[in-house]
Protein backbone atom coordinates (compact mmCIF):
# COMPACT_ATOMS: atom_id res chain seq x y z
CA UNK A 1 0.00 0.00 0.00
CA UNK A 2 1.52 3.11 -1.17
CA UNK A 3 1.42 5.94 1.09
CA UNK A 4 0.43 9.34 -0.58
CA UNK A 5 3.71 11.86 -1.11
CA UNK A 6 3.34 15.20 1.22
CA UNK A 7 4.59 18.79 0.08
CA UNK A 8 6.51 20.33 1.96
CA UNK A 9 6.57 23.52 3.12
CA UNK A 10 8.64 25.13 0.47
CA UNK A 11 7.11 23.86 -2.51
CA UNK A 12 4.06 26.26 -1.65
CA UNK A 13 6.08 29.59 -0.61
CA UNK A 14 7.33 31.08 -3.80
CA UNK A 15 6.00 33.48 -5.92
CA UNK A 16 4.17 31.33 -8.71
CA UNK A 17 1.96 28.99 -6.23
CA UNK A 18 0.93 32.41 -5.04
CA UNK A 19 -0.02 33.80 -8.82
CA UNK A 20 -1.50 29.69 -9.07
CA UNK A 21 -3.97 30.27 -6.20
CA UNK A 22 -5.06 33.69 -6.52
CA UNK A 23 -6.19 32.62 -10.22
CA UNK A 24 -7.95 29.74 -8.99
CA UNK A 25 -9.32 31.68 -6.13
CA UNK A 26 -10.49 34.39 -8.08
CA UNK A 27 -12.07 31.74 -10.28
CA UNK A 28 -13.70 30.21 -7.98
CA UNK A 29 -15.57 33.26 -6.24
CA UNK A 30 -16.14 34.48 -9.66
CA UNK A 31 -18.52 31.72 -9.94
CA UNK A 32 -20.15 32.04 -7.07
CA UNK A 33 -20.89 35.59 -7.71
CA UNK A 34 -22.83 34.47 -11.32
CA UNK A 35 -26.00 33.01 -9.29
CA UNK A 36 -26.33 35.57 -7.44
CA UNK A 37 -25.82 38.30 -10.15
CA UNK A 38 -28.78 36.59 -12.65
CA UNK A 39 -30.74 36.81 -9.08
CA UNK A 40 -30.61 40.13 -9.61
CA UNK A 41 -31.17 40.56 -13.05
CA UNK A 42 -34.14 37.93 -13.09
CA UNK A 43 -35.67 40.72 -10.03
CA UNK A 44 -36.20 42.93 -13.27
CA UNK A 45 -38.26 40.36 -14.54
CA UNK A 46 -40.97 40.45 -12.03
CA UNK A 47 -41.28 44.26 -13.07
CA UNK A 48 -39.95 47.74 -12.38
CA UNK A 49 -40.95 48.08 -8.66
CA UNK A 50 -39.19 45.03 -7.83
CA UNK A 51 -35.87 45.48 -9.61
CA UNK A 52 -35.92 49.05 -7.92
CA UNK A 53 -35.99 47.39 -4.47
CA UNK A 54 -33.31 45.50 -5.74
CA UNK A 55 -31.47 47.75 -6.59
CA UNK A 56 -32.08 49.73 -3.47
CA UNK A 57 -29.70 46.75 -1.80
CA UNK A 58 -26.85 48.38 -3.74
CA UNK A 59 -26.25 51.67 -1.74
CA UNK A 60 -25.11 49.97 1.15
CA UNK A 61 -21.32 50.14 1.95
CA UNK A 62 -20.99 46.34 2.09
CA UNK A 63 -22.31 46.18 -1.91
CA UNK A 64 -20.11 48.96 -2.95
CA UNK A 65 -17.08 46.68 -1.25
CA UNK A 66 -18.35 44.02 -3.19
CA UNK A 67 -18.12 46.18 -6.15
CA UNK A 68 -14.65 46.60 -5.68
CA UNK A 69 -13.99 43.27 -4.66
CA UNK A 70 -15.46 42.28 -8.32
CA UNK A 71 -13.16 44.22 -10.00
CA UNK A 72 -10.27 43.24 -8.58
CA UNK A 73 -11.10 39.42 -8.57
CA UNK A 74 -11.58 40.25 -12.18
CA UNK A 75 -8.68 41.90 -13.25
CA UNK A 76 -6.67 38.54 -10.78
CA UNK A 77 -8.38 36.10 -12.93
CA UNK A 78 -7.51 38.21 -16.05
CA UNK A 79 -4.31 39.14 -15.64
CA UNK A 80 -3.69 35.49 -13.97
CA UNK A 81 -4.89 33.82 -17.24
CA UNK A 82 -3.23 36.11 -19.63
CA UNK A 83 0.14 34.75 -17.80
CA UNK A 84 -0.92 31.64 -18.09
CA UNK A 85 -1.27 31.77 -21.59
CA UNK A 86 1.67 33.56 -22.47
CA UNK A 87 3.89 30.78 -20.84
CA UNK A 88 1.87 28.13 -22.11
CA UNK A 89 1.77 29.18 -25.83
CA UNK A 90 5.03 31.53 -25.70
CA UNK A 91 8.53 30.73 -26.93
CA UNK A 92 9.79 31.57 -22.83
CA UNK A 93 10.71 28.81 -20.66
CA UNK A 94 10.03 29.27 -16.87
CA UNK A 95 7.58 31.01 -14.75
CA UNK A 96 8.96 34.44 -15.41
CA UNK A 97 8.56 36.32 -11.99
CA UNK A 98 7.97 39.54 -13.54
CA UNK A 99 4.95 38.42 -15.25
CA UNK A 100 3.57 37.56 -11.65
CA UNK A 101 4.57 41.28 -10.26
CA UNK A 102 2.71 42.54 -13.67
CA UNK A 103 -0.45 40.43 -12.82
CA UNK A 104 -0.35 42.10 -9.01
CA UNK A 105 0.29 45.56 -10.07
CA UNK A 106 -2.50 45.60 -12.88
CA UNK A 107 -5.17 44.28 -10.69
CA UNK A 108 -4.22 46.72 -8.12
CA UNK A 109 -4.39 49.81 -10.30
CA UNK A 110 -7.90 48.05 -11.67
CA UNK A 111 -9.08 48.31 -8.10
CA UNK A 112 -7.46 51.58 -7.20
CA UNK A 113 -9.33 53.18 -10.91
CA UNK A 114 -12.59 51.63 -9.79
CA UNK A 115 -12.11 53.46 -6.54
CA UNK A 116 -11.00 56.94 -8.02
CA UNK A 117 -14.08 57.03 -10.62
CA UNK A 118 -16.54 55.38 -8.77
CA UNK A 119 -19.26 58.01 -7.09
Amino acid sequence: MSSRPTLDYRAKSHLPYFAYACHRFSGLLLACFIPLHFLMLSQSLRGAEGFEASLKLTDFWVFKFGEWALVVLLAVHLAGGVRLLIIEFGPWNGLRKGWIQISILFAIVCGLLFLYFAN
